[in-house]
């Protein structure tokens, strides 16, 4: 389970976050490239855009679902 305490610094404000266990496996990004991005080094990704509407937030929701390391969480 992601761990708010460990969000990545570049995640966009808001619920949705990718914490310090992410391993850049490109998973997520199948899910929702429209929300999620590598950082500049690739060792990792965030949320460059937080959802804005339903689907959206289904594809963020799915991407947290795919992650297979468990990094991506939301506060809601």
């Amino acid at each position: 389970m992601a761990d708010p305490k460990h969000k990545q610094p570049e995640n966009a404000n808001g619920k949705w976050y990718v914490d310090s266990t992410c391993v850049p496996c490109h998973v997520c990004l199948d899910e929702a490239s429209d929300l999620l991005s590598y950082a500049h080094d690739e060792s990792h990704v965030y949320f460059k855009k937080q959802p804005e509407n339903a689907e959206e937030t289904k594809r963020a929701a799915n991407a947290m679902q795919a992650c297979p390391t468990e990094a991506i969480g939301d506060d809601g």
